[in-house]
């Protein structure tokens, strides 16, 4: 969030480069207008225009309406007390809970404030989750009862789904204000809580989780990232822009709160393994993400923290780990300071082989594009690679990098929304973007052509990417603050081909995040592999999705697995979901 106290935003000079502009502030029944690139065709020129959007082929369609889905995450500030508990909002979880094949929907649904009670402080209550069954062809019905998901103990904002006793079916991690909630899936399509005998101890504030292997012994542990320090106990009166006015106050007034890692012992027991694995206790950490980031082998983590420098965490292939965000170019941004981070996620920007990091920050500070340049050291390419082209204006949460036109490199969308009551520089609801990569060299903001979803302002927070409809590319599920959940289909049309991988492991965990898939197409290798947590709060669709352009087949594949295990696969043909279990030949998925 990084949000400024509103006395000194009254002061501040705001510069967005390659774009002119006037703040009018009206009071307070008007929003301001967030200026962005007017498409005009390439090759032309208009006095009006302040940007060229090439022609993409990139389309999405909301299907909300026709999807059954009918949730809204809901952040309890009609009780009007303006804490900052109510500006993270929610995540989406994306996982298959019945094993039928198609990815169903876990959906947090936050919290509100009990009435007053003598002392005059209030109790931070929860609203109850939600799980929707996908029945294809893009409609859900909602099982939470028949899955006898219990009512959310706490104020809930992450879900991170995974299979943490490899049984073969997903678990869910619930994160939220006053503990993690751990709903253990029997397999028949119910689930039960464990958090107690699991012996998941954590009471802080806590914003999204990922799960990942990180002492190699063949199960999943859990990274929880934990916030700021608030309770109505600490809960100071911040001015707004009028007198009597109150407003959210910024992350800066409060203490951060340390970090968990607990490690998996086997039996569905954990243990708080914090200290002796290297944390640092001074975080205020909203977007997590667990990848082999440095490529030798072992799950990494990285955390996007709000207003102080963000963590990357190398693991030495044991557990214990090493934060070398500084030293790696990974924790401040191009001026050396710390950004108000919120989404994170990884992917091959340009095409090199190496994973470069992407983070979604606060208005006034230009998203951060971290190519890799090997050896863990990263540099801030955001201005370089056209990002910083739409400003600085948003406030982003949810990002994904996904090939959305099946070109062979990787896109990126960002869903946006302001967390404070009364902004100056930008509306509290904002528009998406949609970051077409041009051949990895640079990448430009197209959703002024992408569909009518994101040419409407919205509360967006965290999003999950995956192919919902199973049609061969990759579709969008957002949550927002007070708004319905949304689906986006995507409908591109392209000439291009595709190939994914669905990787079970047996040595390494079923689930086996950090796994590396490598392809060689006529344009080249390409490399992608499984990530936990990414985004904000979110857990997204664990197929390795390949564009693969005009081609029809996979001249080979190679697979790196968490175990160190190494896997060669002769050619696959494209259009094809490929299952793959560790050390065994793939086969077609259905």
């Amino acid at each position: 969030m990084a949000c400024e106290s509103q006395r000194l935003w009254t002061k501040a000079v705001h510069a967005v480069s390659l774009i002119a502009f006037a703040v009018v502030t009206a009071g307070c029944s008007k929003e301001p207008t967030i200026p962005e690139l007017v498409p005009t065709p390439v090759g032309t020129s208009s006095g009006k225009s302040i940007g060229v959007v090439s022609d993409s082929p990139i389309r999405f369609e909301e299907v909300t309406d026709r999807s059954g889905v009918k949730f809204t995450y809901r952040n309890g500030d009609e009780a009007n007390e303006v804490a900052i508990l109510e500006s993270l909002g929610g995540g989406v979880g994306l996982f298959d809970y019945d094993g039928d094949g198609d990815y169903d929907l876990c959906l947090p649904g936050g919290g509100h404030h009990s009435d007053k009670k003598e002392n005059g402080k209030r109790e931070v209550l929860g609203w109850p989750h939600a799980i929707y069954r996908n029945d294809g062809d893009w409609h859900f019905t909602e099982v939470t009862n028949q899955a006898t998901v219990p009512m959310a103990s706490h104020y809930t904002h992450g879900a991170a789904a995974a299979d943490f006793d490899n049984d073969g079916f997903s678990d869910v991690l619930i994160t939220g204000f006053g503990g993690v909630q751990l709903l253990h899936n029997h397999g028949d399509g119910t689930f039960e809580e464990v958090t107690k005998s699991a012996e998941m101890t954590d009471a802080l504030w806590s914003s999204s989780a990922a799960w990942g292997d990180f002492n190699k012994d063949g199960a999943l542990d859990v990274y929880v990232a934990h916030y700021v320090d608030w309770s109505f106990d600490k809960h100071p009166f911040c001015p707004g822009p009028k007198k009597g006015d109150r407003e959210s106050c910024p992350p800066r007034e409060f203490d951060g709160l340390p970090d968990v890692l607990y490690l998996n012992n086997g039996d569905g027991t954990f243990r708080d393994a914090s200290k002796e694995s290297g944390l640092r206790p001074d975080g205020k950490g909203l977007g997590v993400l667990t990848a082999d980031l440095d490529l030798d082998g072992d799950v990494d983590v990285y955390v996007g923290n709000d207003t102080v420098a963000n963590f990357l965490f190398r693991n030495d292939g044991t557990g214990k780990f090493q934060e070398v965000g500084l030293i790696s170019g990974t924790a401040v941004n191009q001026t050396g300071s710390p950004d108000g981070s919120m989404g994170v996620d990884v992917g091959d920007f340009n095409l090199d082989g190496q994973p470069d990091l992407w983070v979604v920050n606060f208005e006034r500070e230009s998203i951060a594009l971290y190519r890799n340049e090997g050896n863990c050291q990263f540099q801030h390419v955001s201005q370089g690679s056209g990002v910083t082209a739409v400003g600085a204006l948003y406030v982003g949460w949810g990002t994904a990098f996904c090939d959305f036109d099946k070109d062979g490199d990787e896109d990126t969308f960002v869903s946006n929304g302001h967390v404070i009551r009364y902004p100056e520089n930008a509306p509290i609801s904002q528009k998406p973007l949609l970051f077409n990569n041009l051949k990895g060299k640079r990448m430009e903001n197209i959703a002024a052509v992408v569909g009518s979803y994101f040419n409407t302002g919205h509360q967006g927070r965290g999003s999950a990417a995956g192919d919902i409809d199973r049609d061969g590319d990759v579709d969008l599920v957002i949550s927002r603050m007070n708004e319905p959940i949304a689906l986006l289909s995507n409908t591109t049309q392209v000439p291009n081909h595709w190939i994914s991988f669905k990787l079970i492991g047996r040595t390494s965990p079923r689930y086996p995040i950090g796994a590396i898939v490598r392809i060689k197409t006529p344009q080249g290798e390409r490399v992608r592999q499984i990530k936990g947590g990414t985004s904000y709060g979110s857990t997204v669709d664990p197929h390795l999705f390949f564009g693969i352009g005009e081609s029809t087949t996979v001249e080979s594949a190679s697979i790196t697995w968490p175990s160190g295990e190494t896997q060669s696969l002769a050619q696959l043909s494209g259009d094809q979901s490929w299952l793959v279990r560790e050390g065994l030949e793939p086969l077609p998925e259905r």
